[in-house]
């Protein structure tokens, strides 16, 4: 995660955080896409479309309600474990992933909620906050095969009370039966498709990566995703001189014959590796690690270029004619910050790291020729 190597570590403010998240939101949802099988119990195909666009509507007025009045919700914790280590989020992204995945379609077009991990529920006769439902998804067995609630009574009502400010209806009574969006009756039908992307379809959740938070549609697409395509939603935020720069850098080099592979942990990674010679079969994981370069875009660092270059000694003359700001991030070398320069982890060790700002356009061709020397006989 964010946090490295025992340092201390400084909290993010709430907007802050907010903002980052709504710029993983894409900006652009095709139309007409074919789905996976797997979701269409859910509804038809257009009605699912349609709800995805309506909850990624949704979504972006979550992030403006967290941005303008987020600390008022979203409590920092004493000791945090991540720069962005909130547990409303966590909560939130919980359960609403929950209320999607669980609740049942009612009529008027809202969703019926009766049996979900995260809910308080009656033991022995009496109400606990501390047991969730008799379902185990997600939660760690305590006596009886009881599960353990991911969150509090009093946690999952703060939640309920941010989202009703977001436009969603509850029952009355603070209890949580059934839930409407009555703005737009298409989007419980998105938030139900994408939930079950998010339980059935990730591994291990981050808070930046959950197919809920980051409405990825492409999780419902019957196609495989054109790494591309993906590049291009996530980069949807730069200026548009730069989002052609790292099409046009993406392009070259799957021309050259590398392999490009998208990782989400605490980070969203398109890495870039020869992998053409390999003699067993790779995961993503083992791809990413042979990674030579790769685009990454965190809360930590922004929206970068990552360069693993370990040949800069065989083309030292050519580097004098790069920039001065990226002959000066060569010349720092690269590696853990501790041992390099007795600095706290900054994660020097992924590579040298190129700010994808306006800088990176006038340096185009530069970085190729480094590419092309650190890619040359890989």
């Amino acid at each position: 995660m964010d946090a490295h190597h025992g340092e201390d570590i400084v909290l993010r403010p709430i907007g802050e955080v907010a903002r980052f998240m709504k710029n993983l939101i894409p900006a652009e949802i095709p139309e007409g896409y074919a789905l996976k099988p797997m979701f269409g119990g859910l509804a038809g195909g257009d009605e699912i479309r349609k709800g995805v666009v309506a909850f990624r509507d949704f979504l972006y007025r979550m992030m403006d309600l967290l941005i303008t009045d987020g600390e008022s919700y979203a409590k920092p914790p004493k000791s945090p474990k991540s720069i962005s280590d909130y547990p409303f989020l966590h909560n939130l992204t919980n359960l609403l992933a929950e209320i999607g995945y669980y609740g049942k379609p009612a009529d008027g077009g809202g969703l019926i909620i009766n049996d979900i991990p995260s809910m308080p529920a009656a033991v022995g006769g009496k109400v606990s906050g501390g047991i969730a439902s008799k379902t185990g998804n997600g939660g760690n067995r305590g006596k009886a095969g009881a599960v353990k609630s991911r969150i509090t009574a009093s946690g999952r009502l703060e939640c309920m009370r941010f989202l009703s400010q977001c436009g969603i209806i509850f029952n009355e009574g603070g209890e949580l039966k059934t839930a409407e969006y009555p703005e737009n009756l298409s989007m419980l039908t998105g938030l139900r498709a994408l939930s079950r992307a998010d339980m059935e379809l990730r591994g291990r959740r981050y808070w930046n990566d959950n197919y809920l938070l980051r409405c990825d549609f492409r999780r419902l697409m019957a196609e495989e995703t054109d790494p591309l395509d993906a590049l291009a939603d996530i980069l949807h935020p730069l200026p548009a001189g730069i989002r052609d720069f790292a099409a046009k850098l993406h392009k070259r080099y799957i021309g050259k014959g590398m392999d490009c592979v998208i990782i989400n942990d605490n980070q969203h990674h398109f890495a870039y590796s020869f992998i053409k010679n390999s003699k067993r079969p790779l995961t993503p994981k083992d791809i990413y690690y042979l990674r030579i370069w790769e685009f990454s875009v965190s809360l930590r660092h922004g929206y970068c270029l990552v360069v693993r270059a370990k040949k800069t000694g065989g083309y030292a003359e050519e580097i004098k004619k790069f920039p001065e700001y990226m002959q000066k991030i060569i010349a720092r070398g690269y590696g853990c910050d501790r041992k390099l320069r007795n600095e706290r982890c900054q994660g020097g060790c992924q590579g040298f790291r190129i700010p994808l700002d306006d800088r990176v356009i006038a340096a185009a061709g530069d970085i190729e020729t480094w590419l092309d020397y650190e890619t040359a006989q890989a």
